[in-house]
């Protein structure tokens, strides 16, 4: 077997720290496959600058050892190099949420996962790029939420004392009762332009977040296609309606909810927004962000899966 030049970046405090034991038993699994150049990330955005390193070192396969931050930020450090330059990207989960592994297809089991990494084949993804009214440039491989689900993963940060799906239903639960207002926003597609006033603005790579919300079931990361979905605004009661169908993954049939395609969207906003970009915070409460413009970077990425 060829055995590639290999570079595994765990991030220790994934899942509350409890990532770094989880990753310590995979050691001996890299050692069958020929061993890897193992780093750890020591702060925030640490992975993108030790992906994007990865790369200009030859390495052809960044493996993101952590949870949805984790590979959002490899997947950023991997987009700085050019096309024929960029390695293969692998996905070990190691998180709390592990959507965007879960959108490709990773065995929910790290010492599994890792196997299939060295023993599967690459599937071409889209990655997303999202540009605020500021200038800043971020990319995002499953998810970007803006408004509702936002805040949700802004107050998911608190619970310290609880674990994957737990934790996001606590803060869903908690964002019901203290932020039900709905801004206003001018959105324009390549299909289409419509005002609307919207609780909850989700776009989708992948179908799932927050570890168990199907939020678009059918979306696909490897299609050529983002999906949206939108909830106006509606009474608690509703929205608690609405959870209970996002878990199982049939809301999209609800009459209220807003849902299409795109590959390029502006967003203009009556006020600052609250937004996410795969569970990370790219606009927090009081960031002056009231404007994004998102398209597609088609088959961007190569993910081993």
């Amino acid at each position: 077997m060829h055995e590639r030049k290999v570079k595994l970046i765990v991030n220790p405090n994934a899942d509350l720290g409890r990532a770094e034991h989880k990753a310590s038993s995979l050691k001996s699994i890299t050692q069958e496959f020929g061993g890897v150049d193992w780093v750890k990330t020591a702060y925030p955005t640490h992975a993108t600058e030790l992906a994007q390193q990865a790369a200009t070192d030859g390495y052809e396969l960044v493996i993101a050892a952590g949870g949805d931050g984790t590979t959002h930020e490899v997947v950023n450090g991997l987009m700085q190099v050019a096309p024929e330059r960029r390695p293969k990207l692998g996905v070990i989960p190691l998180g709390s949420g592990n959507d965007f592994a879960f959108a490709v297809g990773m065995h929910p089991e790290p010492e599994y996962a890792l196997r299939q990494i060295f023993t599967g084949s690459p599937k071409l993804v889209d990655v997303g790029r999202v540009v605020d009214n500021n200038g800043r440039v971020e990319y995002w491989n499953n998810a970007l939420g803006i408004g509702f689900d936002a805040i949700v993963t802004i107050r998911s940060r608190r619970f310290t004392a609880f674990r994957g799906f737990l934790i996001y239903l606590l803060a869903v639960l908690q964002t019901i009762l203290f932020n039900s207002k709905a801004p206003s926003y001018r959105i324009r597609t390549d299909h289409r332009s419509w005002t609307d006033r919207l609780l909850l603005f989700i776009l989708c790579n992948g179908n799932r977040e927050g570890g168990g919300f199907h939020v678009y079931p059918s979306a696909k990361v490897n299609d050529g296609i983002f999906n949206y979905i939108g909830i106006p605004q509606v009474s608690r009661f509703t929205m608690l309606r609405l959870l209970i169908e996002v878990m199982r993954g049939s809301h999209l049939n609800f009459h209220l909810t807003r849902h299409g395609t795109f590959t390029e969207m502006e967003i203009e906003a009556d006020q600052n927004l609250v937004v996410h970009t795969d569970g990370e915070i790219f606009a927090g409460f009081n960031t002056n962000v009231h404007s994004l413009k998102i398209n597609l970077i088609p088959a961007a990425i190569q993910v081993v899966c």
